[in-house]
């Protein structure tokens, strides 16, 4: 055994045992005994049974729910207005810039030519500074933002030390724009998900610690005894992703093919330990929420939770399968990974049985229908990810598009799905306005929806037809890339429409910040609010 798999198997009890040793806090403070009544804590008084789906709250809502108790939600909710904001806007930047990133480097893919004279747009900087802007600018941005306002409704409290977060949102900017602008220099720790030199991976670990300061405060100062479901995930994100980063982070620590085990521990992770709960976390809140109905199974939610605990941490390792590392390592990653069915099935009970009986909302809510759709590509992605760990399947899928395609459906398809319903949920929340054009939230929702479609699957077709070649000893290789142009030609169109979904929303958002548009009281929906009003 070597040190760095000795390292990382510590590291790995150690996050097993303290998840356990919160399992055990939670039950000796009766955190399980509640049932489902647990499942009602996100309601006020008089609020179960109602939608809350509009920002200005419809006139049925402000009539049904107490004066106290809605004034008391308003008041949560401006709290965290500044912090919210702070991150939020960032984050909708990073995503054009990203988006921008990507589709070039999308388009290289198959015309190698293209702007092949200048040195800062290779591929090999521009493909990072896409997966950097993504990751730690639009998704970790985003889900912070939603975490912040998600925290003082949790704990029915105002947002304690705001003025933290917000300082944050300036180190962790500065941080990506020194990290961004040294990967297009070419100054590049050269790992994936860890190209960021490690001196300037400090402001990101003090920004997201100030981020971090506003929900402790506000958890310590919360006036409800049970924590619910989602302040579980968001609060364990915030505890496992920054030990994930230090650790991975320690300058000339793990060289060597060390270094690519720590790679995939942290690549993985990061996606399990760190985005994936707060996907979870948001959906959980947002699907019962919306419906005015508690999820059908609090108890089955605590399992998934607690079972994502201590099942994910090993599961990056099956991405070195047939690497030069011990083969118990990698068998002990596929049986995780395979476990990972468990809290994969209990979130998807959850999510898609509280649904049950109201799918037709759907058809209205531009929140619950992108919450929704990221829920349940949660559990295709992931369902595909435990099968994709299985050597049979894993030798033909490896190092080929269709890995792409499995990225995108978790990263992009679950998370920022999710995401994109949020922000329709908490901006007009936060500004006091409605949405200005219920259009633009179609188009958004409809140029995403099909780039996605067209993205993913051609590059699953694409890259298991890859990968059967690459395994057929007798095929000229420069065949082999020949035959994947189509579909990524095809690639270039779904992430072009995912762009100007883009866009589109980043269009709206500023619309938002400058309240565009006429003063409504009637929630911004995908059809005419009077037919909601009438239902």
């Amino acid at each position: 055994m070597t040190p760095t798999i000795a390292v990382l198997l510590i590291i790995t009890f150690l996050l097993s045992t303290v998840g356990l040793l919160l399992l055990i806090w939670s039950i000796a403070n009766n955190q399980f005994s509640h049932g489902q009544q647990s499942a009602r804590t996100i309601f006020s008084p008089g609020e179960e049974g109602i939608g809350e789906d509009p920002a200005e709250a419809p006139q049925r809502q402000k009539q049904e729910l107490p004066d106290a108790e809605y004034r008391a939600r308003h008041d949560a909710d401006q709290s965290s207005r500044l912090a919210t904001l702070s991150w939020l806007s960032s984050s909708v930047f990073w995503l054009l810039l990203g988006s921008a990133y990507g589709l070039l480097s999308s388009a290289k893919m198959h015309m190698p030519e293209l702007l092949a004279n200048s040195e800062f747009l290779t591929f090999g900087r521009v493909r990072p500074m896409h997966l950097n802007a993504v990751t730690y600018g639009w998704a970790s941005m985003a889900g912070i933002a939603i975490a912040l306002f998600l925290i003082p409704r949790l704990f029915k409290t105002r947002l304690a030390g705001g003025r933290f977060a917000v300082i944050g949102a300036v180190l962790w900017n500065i941080g990506l724009v020194l990290g961004l602008g040294a990967i297009n220099l070419g100054l590049s720790d050269g790992k994936e998900w860890l190209e960021f030199p490690w001196q300037i991976d400090l402001l990101f670990v003090i920004g997201g610690a100030l981020a971090a300061i506003p929900l402790l405060l506000t958890a310590k100062q919360r006036t409800v005894s049970h924590l619910y479901v989602t302040s579980w995930y968001f609060l364990a994100a915030l505890v496992w992703f920054p030990f994930l980063f230090l650790i991975a982070n320690l300058p000339y620590t793990f060289p060597g093919t060390s270094g690519a085990t720590v790679n995939w521990w942290f690549a993985h992770n990061v996606l399990g330990l760190w985005v994936t709960p707060i996907g979870i976390g948001i959906a959980y809140y947002m699907i019962p929420k919306i419906m005015g109905r508690p999820i059908i199974s609090y108890q089955l939610s605590l399992i998934g939770f607690w079972s994502l605990a201590l099942f994910y941490s090993q599961v990056g390792i099956h991405h070195l399968v047939g690497g030069p590392i011990p083969t118990w390592l990698v068998t002990l990653s596929i049986v995780h990974s395979v476990m990972m069915s468990i809290p994969v099935i209990t979130v998807a009970i959850n999510h898609h049985g509280t649904m049950m009986g109201n799918f037709h909302r759907l058809k209205d809510s531009p929140t619950l229908r992108f919450v929704w759709i990221g829920a349940l590509m949660y559990t295709v992605s992931s369902l595909q990810g435990s099968m994709e760990a299985l050597r049979s399947v894993n030798v033909i899928t490896h190092f080929t598009h269709y890995t792409v395609a499995h990225a995108h459906l978790g990263m992009y398809a679950f998370l920022s799905f999710i995401l994109f319903g949020a922000v329709y949920f908490i901006m007009p929340r936060l500004m006091n306005w409605e949405w200005p054009w219920r259009r633009l939230i179609a188009l958004h929702f409809w140029l995403v929806s099909i780039g996605i479609l067209i993205y993913v699957v051609s590059l699953t077709i694409g890259g298991w037809k890859q990968g059967v070649e690459l395994l057929t000893a007798d095929t000229p290789f420069m065949d082999i890339v020949r035959m994947t142009l189509p579909y990524l030609e095809a690639r270039t169109i779904g992430g072009s429409l995912m762009t100007a979904g883009h866009i589109v929303f980043a269009f709206h958002f500023v619309a938002m910040l400058l309240r565009k548009g006429r003063l409504q009281d009637q929630p911004t929906l995908f059809r005419n609010p009077a037919r909601e009003v009438s239902q």
